[in-house]
Parts: C-alpha cells; structure tokens; sequence
C-alpha cells in the first residue's frame, strides 16, 4: 500500500487533516488473486482515549487498486467510525499528545462482508478481521504542535 502524497513512516499533509480539508489522501494497493473483496481501515492507535478508527471502507470489488484523493475507493460501502459518521475523518490528535500514527490498512477479504452506512465501527471491524486472508499497510504521521513554550 501506498500514497503518492506521504511516503511511509512520514507525516500525512495538513490537507488531509480535521484542520484541513478534511479528505482522503490518493492510495494505491496490490490485491492478490485470491480476494473477493477488499476493505479499507485507517486508525490512530495513539488516540489518548484508546484505538480511534477513522475510516472504515468495506467490500471494494478486487478489481479496485486505487482510491482518488477526497474519494471513497470505488465500490466501497462506508460504515461508522469511532466519531459515529459513516465517512472519512481525518487526523486530528489533541493539541499536546505529541507524534500519532495512522495506519492505512488494507485487507484482502474471502467473501463479501455486507456492512452498511449504520454498521458500528465494533462490528465492521470484527466482521473485516474476520474474512481477512491478508492485509498490507501504510503509516503516516500527524502531530499538532503545542505552540510556543
């Protein structure tokens, strides 16, 4: 998996962020043979609270290898995330909590999970774990720095 706006282990630009314009960055991935379908998760596992998950795309046709910036990858079902919207949501750490991380994890998927705009973000991502027979990854860093000491 990767972006043509961030390289991995490096910072996701402001554009993609909650204080910018709030989208998804472009991504290209391989799909192997053997998926039926593919689903799509960026989370923080930063997040003060615990593991936030911002996006949680689910049952991309295989034949889908790329998601256009600002765009949902075509195909793709888009169910709640842990701000309880069916949509993408951006990074967006508190001010202070330091260097977060956030994965751009893509799962290949045995069968179709047929999640839906009201799934729980709980449940779509049991569901993804579930029929995943594999997954590749993208990590890009976000921070908001504290301002002046």
């Amino acid at each position: 998996m990767s972006s043509s706006a961030f390289a991995d282990g490096a910072p996701i630009p402001e554009v993609y962020s909650c204080t910018g314009k709030n989208r998804p960055p472009p991504l290209t991935w391989s799909v192997p043979e053997s998926a039926v379908r593919l689903a799509l998760i960026m989370d923080d596992p930063d997040a003060p609270i615990g593991l936030f998950t911002h996006w949680v795309v689910s049952d991309i046709p295989p034949t889908t290898t790329f998601s256009e910036e600002g765009a949902t990858p075509n195909g793709g079902v888009v169910s709640l995330n842990s701000a309880d919207l069916a949509d993408y949501f951006g990074p967006c750490p508190p001010t202070g909590t330091g260097v977060h991380h956030y994965r751009f994890i893509v799962h290949a998927l045995s069968h179709p999970v047929s999640l839906n705009s009201k799934t729980p973000v709980a449940q779509a991502k049991a569901a993804i774990e579930e029929a995943s027979i594999g997954h590749g990854q993208l990590v890009g860093t976000y921070t908001v720095d504290s301002g002046p000491a």
